[in-house]
């Protein structure tokens, strides 16, 4: 029983470990788009509260380059257009919030 209890302990805290460095203070990504480079900061999004699952278990792949998305997909409610609807945070489809994201 002993060995069971303990690798369930070392599951859970594997797991945790990932959830709480998946999302650093001063890590990004960056993208090139026609539009300008795009830079997701993962600090902006973890004061925000968002936690790395809810996109990463829901909206993308946990596989680098698996998300092929376009400014129509995102502006119709898809990948990061599910939050940034105008609601929850800034609207995508708001030409005024283009440089939000999109740096030239």
């Amino acid at each position: 029983m002993n060995f069971f209890k303990a690798v369930a302990i070392v599951v859970v805290s594997v797991g945790c470990a990932g959830n709480a460095l998946a999302i650093q203070p001063g890590k990004t990504v960056t993208w090139d788009t026609p539009m300008g480079k795009v830079v997701f900061d993962g600090k902006k999004h973890f004061d925000a509260h968002v936690k790395c699952l809810e996109c990463h278990s829901k909206i993308f792949q946990m596989k680098k380059g698996s998300t092929q998305m376009k400014m129509a997909d995102i502006n119709a409610g898809k990948f990061c257009g599910k939050c940034h609807n105008g609601k929850r945070s800034f609207a995508t489809n708001e030409a005024d919030n283009c440089s939000i994201c999109h740096a030239k």
